[in-house]
């Protein structure tokens, strides 16, 4: 029996294809979330002009609330970031955020998705794991902040 996916408990969360108006609220969940935060010149730069980039964008009574990103290169999806801002955390938003990702990439023919994530972000690989992804190799001193090791995880089954 498959095991019982758990829904939003913040029902009126919507998740729309991120524009250029999230942008506030992108950087406030990023600088909340992340010690190296993207610039926001990055955000603007993948939302208008990286066309290998898919973004979503989890709102609550028109705040941000999360959001998601990923690459479509080459049929493979290339989890950029998700994150959920800390007022939202453990509500379902991350979840949500993900099945958007994984229906895109089975619109798109996207096969496999890839991500990594640092070793000691348990809730991080808790969630991917959920969702399918396991673990296939370790990064030494992948992040140059504090010299963590990454994990890179894949989920090869997405068109199933």
């Amino acid at each position: 029996m498959k095991k019982r996916e758990r829904v939003c408990i913040v029902p009126e969360i919507e998740i729309v294809k991120t524009d250029i108006s999230h942008i506030d609220g992108i950087m406030t969940v990023e600088n909340l979330s992340f010690k190296i935060p993207w610039s926001r010149d990055a955000f603007i730069q993948e939302i208008t002009n990286n066309r290998f980039a898919i973004y979503l964008t989890a709102k609550y009574d028109g705040t941000v609330a999360g959001y998601a990103g990923m690459w479509n290169v080459c049929g493979e999806g290339h989890i950029t970031n998700i994150a959920v801002h800390p007022e939202f955390r453990n509500q379902g938003i991350g979840s949500s955020l993900m099945r958007g990702l994984i229906n895109i990439s089975r619109e798109n023919n996207i096969s496999r998705m890839t991500l990594e994530v640092r070793k000691s972000n348990s809730a991080a690989q808790s969630l991917y794991k959920k969702f399918g992804f396991e673990i296939a190799v370790f990064r030494k001193a992948y992040y140059s902040d504090n010299g963590e090791d990454a994990i890179i995880m894949w989920k090869n089954d997405v068109l199933l």
